[in-house]
C-alpha cells in the first residue's frame, strides 16, 4: 500500500536533500507555492504533491528512489505535464518527480544512426540539434516543442510521421532506467538487431512511468529526406475522404503523413485558413510527402490519382515550404482552438482500422445528434487514429452528463469496429476505468503480475493505467 498522507516524514525529506546534495536545497520542493506547478498536467486535473524532487542525473534518481522505497512514499515521474489524461498527476501526499534538468543531447554519431538523450530533453530541441548532422527523431506529438523525450517515450506518443516511420518504440534501441527499488537497469542495445534477452525496451516504453522511471534513451535516427511536399485534398463528404485514404494507403509510395480533419473542425478553423476552401467542403486530408528528388513527382501523381472520387473538390499543393507551413499551421492550431467553443473538452484519440474509418465517422455524428453535443474529429488518417473531442459546458449538468455518456459508446463504437482506445495519449487516470473493455481479465492480469513483480509496493505511478481496484 501506497503512502498518501498529505506530511512525508521528515527523515525521508532530510533523506532527500542529502542525496540531492545539501548545498542545492532547490533540488527538494516542499513549500506548497512551489510545489503547486508540478499538481497538475493538461488533463486540467490536480492533486498537489508534498514535495518535488528534481534530479540532474540518474545516480540521484535512483538514490532518491531508494529512498522512496524504504519510506513506502508514492512516487509520480514527469516531464513538462504535456499529456492529457492525468498520467502525470502526483498521488495526493505523495512526491512529484521531475526530470526536467535531466535535459542534456549525451551524443550523436551519424555513422550509426544513434542518439543517446537524458529524458527532459525537448523533443523539438533534439531535432533542431540533429538537422544539421541531416538526421531526425520520428516521433513528432502536436506537443513536440514542450514536451519531453521521456514523456514521449512513457506514452509511446507518436504524431503524424509515425504513419510512415512508427512509433517511440520503432525508433529507439534502448534504455536507462531506475527500478521502484532504486536499482539502475539498462535495456536493448547500441545496435539495431539484437536478441539478448527479454526485450525490456518495448515494454517500459509506454508504460506511463508505473514500472521504472526513465532517464536515458539510445535514440535510433533517420535521415531527412532530401525533397517533400504538402499536399491538401478537400472532399464533398466525411464518407469521400475517408474511402480515399484507404486508397493512398495501397499504394506503394507511402506517405509521410495524412491528417484528417472534418466538417466540425473546419468550421472551427475559420479565419485562420489562409488558403479558403470550397464552399461546399465538409471533410480535409492533409498528406506530406517525401524522397528522393527524382521520385518524389511520381509519388505525388500516384497519391493524386488514388485521392481522386467524385467527392474531391480540390486539389492544392504548397509552391514551397513556407505554403507548406501554412497549410500545416490549422492542423497545429486546432487543438488549443477548441477550448474557445467550449469549455469543456473531453479529448481521446482513438483508432480503428483504416477501412472502418468512415463508419466510425458517420457514427459519430450520429451520436452528437442524439446527445445533442458538438463532436470535432481530426488527426492521422493513415493509421486511423482519429482525435475524438466531445465539447461541452462542465456547469450544465446536462450536457455533462450526455458528454460522459457519449463517452462510453464512443468507446464501444470503437471496439465493435476492431479498433483500440488510445494510439498515443496513454490511459493515466482518464481512460483506466474502460481499459477492461479493450483487455479481457487473464490478459489484465498477467499486466498486474508484471507490475506487482517490479513494484512489489506499488509506490511508482499508483492508480494509473489499470482499472480501479482497491489499494491502487
Amino acid at each position: 500500500m501506497s503512502r498518501t498522507s498529505p506530511d512525508l516524514p521528515a527523515a525521508f525529506i532530510e533523506q532527500l536533500r542529502i542525496v540531492s546534495g545539501q548545498h542545492q536545497q532547490r533540488k527538494i520542493l516542499t513549500d506548497p507555492a512551489d510545489c503547486w506547478a508540478y499538481s497538475y498536467d493538461n488533463s486540467r486535473g490536480r492533486s498537489l504533491p508534498a514535495a518535488v524532487a528534481l534530479p540532474e542525473s540518474t545516480a540521484e534518481v535512483a538514490a532518491i528512489m531508494a529512498a522512496c522505497a524504504e519510506h513506502r512514499i508514492a512516487v509520480c515521474p514527469r516531464g513538462r505535464g504535456t499529456g492529457t489524461t492525468g498520467g502525470a498527476i502526483p498521488p495526493q501526499g505523495g512526491l512529484a518527480l521531475s526530470l526536467e534538468r535531466m535535459n542534456r543531447i549525451l551524443s550523436v554519431d551519424p555513422a550509426n544512426r544513434v542518439a543517446i538523450v537524458e529524458a527532459g530533453v525537448i523533443n523539438q530541441d533534439l531535432q533542431n540539434h540533429l538537422q544539421p548532422h541531416g538526421f531526425f527523431w520520428p516521433p513528432d506529438p502536436t506537443s513536440a516543442a514542450f514536451s519531453t523525450i521521456g514523456g514521449n517515450l512513457a506514452c509511446n506518443a507518436a504524431g503524424p510521421r509515425a504513419l510512415k516511420y512508427g512509433t517511440p518504440r520503432d525508433n529507439t534501441l534502448g534504455l536507462t532506467a531506475v527500478t521502484p527499488q532504486g536499482k539502475i537497469i539498462r535495456t536493448g542495445s547500441y545496435t539495431t538487431k539484437s536478441v539478448v534477452g527479454l526485450d525490456l525496451t518495448r515494454l517500459l516504453i509506454g508504460s506511463e512511468g508505473t514500472l521504472a522511471i526513465i532517464t536515458e534513451a539510445t535514440l535510433l535516427l533517420t535521415p531527412i529526406a532530401p525533397a517533400e511536399t504538402t499536399l491538401r485534398a478537400s472532399y464533398a463528404s466525411m464518407k469521400e475522404a475517408a474511402a480515399a485514404v484507404s486508397r493512398i494507403m495501397a499504394q506503394a509510395c507511402q506517405p509521410r503523413a495524412i491528417e484528417f480533419m472534418d466538417s466540425g473542425a473546419i468550421r472551427a478553423l475559420g479565419e485562420l485558413e489562409q488558403n479558403p476552401l470550397p464552399e461546399q467542403t465538409r471533410a480535409l486530408l492533409l498528406i506530406d510527402v517525401d524522397g528522393a528528388v527524382n521520385g518524389l513527382q511520381e509519388s505525388v501523381d500516384a497519391i493524386k490519382a488514388a485521392a481522386q472520387s467524385a467527392g474531391l473538390l480540390e486539389w492544392l499543393r504548397a509552391g514551397s515550404a513556407k505554403e507548406a507551413a501554412i497549410l500545416w499551421q490549422s492542423r497545429k492550431a486546432l487543438s488549443p482552438l477548441l477550448r474557445k467553443l467550449a469549455p469543456g473538452k473531453i479529448n481521446e484519440d482513438i483508432v480503428v482500422p483504416v477501412s472502418r474509418m468512415a463508419e466510425l465517422l458517420d457514427a459519430l455524428e450520429r451520436l452528437a445528434g442524439q446527445h445533442q453535443l458538438l463532436i470535432v474529429n481530426y488527426g492521422h488518417a493513415g493509421n486511423g487514429n482519429i482525435h475524438v473531442n466531445l465539447l461541452y459546458d462542465p456547469a450544465d449538468e446536462r450536457q455533462t452528463a450526455a458528454a460522459n455518456k457519449c463517452l462510453a459508446e464512443v468507446f464501444e463504437l470503437t471496439l465493435s469496429l476492431g479498433g483500440s482506445l488510445s494510439g498515443e495519449h496513454g490511459i493515466g487516470l482518464a481512460k483506466r476505468n474502460f481499459v477492461d473493455l479493450e483487455i479481457d481479465t487473464e490478459t489484465l492480469a498477467v499486466m498486474r503480475g508484471i507490475k506487482s513483480q517490479m513494484d512489489p509496493l506499488n509506490i511508482l505511478n499508483p492508480g494509473k493505467m489499470y482499472p480501479d481496484q482497491s489499494g491502487d
